[in-house]
């Protein structure tokens, strides 16, 4: 019997999303408690007796919870980091149990603006509270309490997933191990909350948008989330990038005599698609939720803005990985992570990846990037199997 995609032995097959619904009170951020919530979630692999393996997978801006496999024989696409989740892949799930979730502001489930506000029966909509990264902290610390798990053998992150994870090395720092950290920084730069903003700016003045309350009036803000997808989008990749997979080819019509002819680059055709498929299965009000929370994030902000103080605390090992063509995370970013790490006197490891895929690169199968991922994946999986071993002496600086 052949095998399909959905079953080959370096996959982890077919997966089916859970839901935990939490009834005790959340203490958000911003002042305002969300008296219940669910999550949406799914995990792979098997927890160990001990509960020692386990791996917290944070998710980036438009995540979810389906980070690998498929949900039925008929999905096209696995989720969205299969590529490093699998048995033999550097997220090993013959060595690991991987938990990852769709974080509360989500619209995949999680309780976020689509859902009902339990106050008034109606849709959240843009009522529902703003969050920081600390509120999916605290969130992903009841996952934790519900699987029994005493101490993640590593929180793993890119983009506003790093975010978090570094946000948990600060806020718990006994509860994990490892902390990987990719294509992530400390806080966003002024440029990026621009790019962000105009995004908003997209969505909230599409008339159809209705102050957020589209939901009520049947409608979707579809011209502004596609608008805003398309200015996200083009901000995730590089030049050399789009010079490499698009050039300057036509989608369709020509060029004569210096007049052009329904001409359309196969750049414009492929922003289109991803603004268009975008809009129609994302929701608005948690986009600029989510963005919102990323401009937001300060890991030093409470610390006198002082990094290395921000760090003092933190007891487990850092892995920071970066991609030279990332201009949106740009490598000085995280290389701004590992010297406060290092001055702080922590155990960190650093690799900056050879790439011309932007800040996407951290969701391909780079073959350097997937050496490197595995190899300290590797570290993490040797040290299950012997927890009494000595670590390596604080404040090393390890360049792979």
């Amino acid at each position: 019997m052949n095998q399909t995609p959905h079953t080959n032995k370096d996959n982890v097959g077919i997966v089916s999303p859970q839901t935990l619904h939490f009834s005790q009170p959340l203490q958000l951020a911003c002042g305002q408690v969300l008296a219940a919530h669910d999550i949406v979630f799914e995990t792979y692999g098997e927890l160990n007796a001990d509960k020692s393996n386990a791996i917290l997978i944070c998710h980036a801006l438009s995540g979810h919870h389906h980070a690998a496999g498929y949900h039925s024989s008929e999905d096209k696409k696995p989720g969205w980091w299969d590529s490093c989740i699998g048995p033999g892949k550097p997220i090993d799930t013959s060595a690991f149990f991987i938990l990852s979730i769709n974080n509360i502001g989500g619209c995949n489930g999680s309780t976020g603006p689509t859902s009902i506000n339990p106050e008034t029966g109606k849709i959240w909509g843009p009522d529902f509270p703003p969050l920081r990264c600390r509120d999916w902290v605290e969130s992903q610390k009841l996952m934790m309490e519900h699987f029994g798990i005493s101490q993640w053998a590593a929180i793993i992150g890119g983009s506003l997933g790093g975010m978090q994870a570094m946000r948990w090395a600060l806020e718990y720092p006994d509860s994990l191990r490892h902390c990987v950290v990719i294509a992530s920084a400390m806080k966003l730069s002024a440029q990026n909350i621009a790019f962000n903003e105009i995004a908003r700016t997209a969505i909230t003045r599409d008339p159809d948008f209705h102050g957020g309350r589209y939901l009520e009036h049947n409608t979707l803000p579809r011209q502004g989330l596609g608008l805003a997808r398309m200015i996200g989008h083009v901000t995730y990749l590089s030049e050399d990038g789009m010079m490499e997979k698009f050039g300057r080819e036509l989608k369709a019509g020509n060029f004569v005599r210096g007049r052009h002819d329904g001409v359309e680059f196969q750049v414009e055709s492929y922003l289109h698609y991803q603004g268009e498929n975008f809009s129609s299965g994302f929701d608005a009000n948690t986009y600029l939720l989510m963005t919102k929370a990323l401009d937001y994030f300060d890991l030093a902000r409470e610390y006198q803005d002082d990094p290395i103080a921000a760090f003092s605390n933190a007891k487990c090992q850092f892995m920071v990985m970066s991609f030279t063509s990332d201009w949106r995370f740009a490598p000085s970013r995280s290389r701004e992570i590992v010297d406060a790490l290092v001055a702080a006197g922590k155990e960190v490891s650093y690799a900056e990846i050879e790439a011309s895929h932007g800040h996407d690169a951290f969701l391909i199968p780079i073959p350097r990037y997937m050496d490197v991922f595995q190899g300290y994946m590797q570290r993490v999986s040797d040290e299950l199997k012997n927890l009494s071993q000595p670590s390596a002496i604080p404040g090393d600086r390890h360049a792979l």
